[in-house]
């Protein structure tokens, strides 16, 4: 197959987006049922896409279909093609509704309480038709839907990447701290030492983020490993629930517990442990007019939020 090949017209968009659902639901019959066609007729495209291609594209195994070195390589073009026709329709359909709109964010925690918030209020304020969507997932399940550009861009904590096409920006950096709440036992005894703190049950990350590496690394450093008597958890709702009912210890960005009256500050420094804050975006994906404001928006939030949190130093 030569370069131009695909462009004579045989390689149809449905190829495309019936190769990303395959390889997001790891099975053609799950495949099948997303786009709402039959198993046949997407097994008949995969073999067109195959034979257009002359190779092979997915493996069929035990634990369902995964891609080839060929089928991955290819699919990252085609996540790109969906995506960016994805934005071109959300371009068209906001120069037609004039200053509506929709944005979509994703968001895992970090900006989430007080940033976020914050910015939402001033570009609703600003334009009340805008239509603000906020997802959100841990960070390797906003990483895939950014890509796929079912989101504009996502909001948290910045940790380093091998993606050649995402780009960061930085907000602010937000200590993190240790958080328990105002009725609990151990904020009558002073500073506590990390090791006094493993008397309780902890309220911990789940794997897939930083701030569980960041954690362990802070224990291990003291010669510790996490509490056994704990639960890993990702919603910030059932997380700041445990702490207001219970005798948990958690840690948190410092403005999450900050804005809650209910929760209460330790004293206890967690060493090397903290965040940056920031957006991610797709490289060369022309944004459109709503996320450019929405971009706006938080950067002035994050301004005010960076002034409070020097002064707080």
């Amino acid at each position: 197959m030569r370069p131009d090949d695909l462009l004579k017209g045989r390689l149809k968009l449905r190829h495309l987006v019936m190769l990303t659902a395959i390889d997001d639901q790891g099975s053609l019959l799950r495949a099948a049922e997303q786009l709402h066609v039959t198993q046949p007729v997407l097994t008949r495209g995969l073999r067109e896409l195959e034979s257009l291609l002359g190779v092979e594209l997915f493996e069929r195994g035990p634990r369902g279909m995964t891609p080839t070195p060929h089928g991955r390589a290819f699919l990252d073009h085609a996540r790109t093609v969906v995506a960016e026709l994805r934005q071109a329709g959300r371009h068209m359909t906001e120069l037609s509704a004039g200053t509506a709109g929709t944005v979509t964010i994703g968001t895992h925690l970090a900006g989430a309480n007080v940033l976020l918030p914050r910015a939402i209020a001033a570009l609703k304020a600003e334009r009340p038709r805008l239509t603000v969507v906020v997802r959100e997932a841990t960070p390797d399940l906003l990483t895939q839907d950014l890509l796929a550009g079912r989101l504009d861009f996502t909001l948290g904590r910045l940790v380093p990447t091998e993606e050649s096409r995402l780009r960061q920006y930085t907000l602010y950096q937000e200590p993190i701290r240790l958080v328990t709440g105002v009725g609990h036992p151990v904020l009558c005894h002073g500073t506590p030492a990390l090791e006094d703190l493993l008397d309780y049950p902890w309220v911990v990350p789940v794997t897939q983020t930083a701030l569980r590496q960041e954690l362990e690394d802070a224990f291990w450093r003291r010669g510790l490993s996490l509490p056994e008597n704990r639960v890993e958890c990702t919603s910030i709702l059932t997380l700041r629930t445990l702490l207001r009912e219970t005798h948990m210890v958690a840690a948190l960005p410092q403005l999450v517990a900050q804005q809650d009256d209910q929760l209460a500050l330790l004293p206890t420094a967690l060493e090397m442990v903290g965040q940056t804050v920031g957006v991610t975006v797709p490289v060369g994906r022309i944004p459109t007019s709503t996320a450019r404001f929405a971009l706006h928006h938080l950067r002035t939030a994050a301004a005010r939020i960076r002034e409070s949190l020097d002064t707080a130093v």
